[in-house]
This record gives structure tokens, C-alpha cells and sequence, in this order.
């Protein structure tokens, strides 16, 4: 029996969204990296001035609860507890000359600090 993992590229309100763009630079992360047996894992942890923060990092273990989803041969974690908070939520990467990252559009977010780095 195979695990089935679903693919979107719709907009989600019930669970992360991760764009085409940030998709691929995870993929080139990866392959940088010569691993293929790594998920993009975010979750959220107390801290940072607004109270909440991200964390986003490859992973190689599946805890209990996790939602995994595929996003063109991405694969996204999310813990149970972080779920809530992101649902809805859209991870993206922009490469401009002001800033390059990952960015997270957070509908549920009800605020954040001056620097971005975290919210409420």
C-alpha cells in the first residue's frame, strides 16, 4: 500500500500554500545540498518580540501528526500544533536588490513586529 500525498497549485485556505517560485528554489536547495530525502518543515514557535515566529529548515523525520503535502516534488511538513496558524498561509521567495528570502503571507497573522521577523 503507497501513500498517496496530494499536488496543488491552487490556493489553499485549509492548509499551507508554497508558490512555484519558492518550489523551485527548494528544489535547488536540495539538489545544492545532494539530498533528495529532505521536506521543507515550518512551524511556529513562541518568540520574537510579537510573541510567534517562523521556522523554516529540511527535515528528514516525520513526526506523528505531521501534514505532509507535495508541491511539484516539494515536500511540505507541518506539525499538528503549527497547523492552525498556517492554514491559509502562502510561503513564497523573492530575489529583488532590496531582499532576497523566503517570504510567508499569513492571513491569520494579527499583527508583527517592526523588523517582520515575527507576529501575533
Amino acid at each position: 500500500m503507497t501513500e498517496q500525498v496530494e499536488t496543488t497549485t491552487e490556493h489553499r485556505t485549509d492548509q499551507i500554500n508554497l508558490s512555484p517560485v519558492a518550489a523551485s528554489k527548494v528544489k535547488s536547495l536540495l539538489e545544492q545540498e545532494g539530498r533528495d530525502d529532505l521536506a521543507l518543515r515550518i512551524s511556529v514557535q513562541p518568540g520574537g518580540c510579537s510573541g510567534l515566529r517562523y521556522q523554516l529548515f529540511f527535515d528528514e523525520r516525520t513526526l506523528d501528526g505531521d501534514a505532509v503535502t507535495d508541491f511539484g516534488g516539494v515536500s511540505v511538513v507541518v506539525d499538528r500544533m503549527s497547523g492552525p496558524y498556517l492554514s491559509g498561509a502562502t510561503i513564497d521567495f523573492v530575489d529583488t536588490i532590496e531582499k532576497q528570502g523566503f517570504t510567508i503571507d499569513n492571513p491569520n497573522a494579527g499583527g508583527s513586529c517592526a523588523c517582520g521577523d515575527s507576529f501575533h
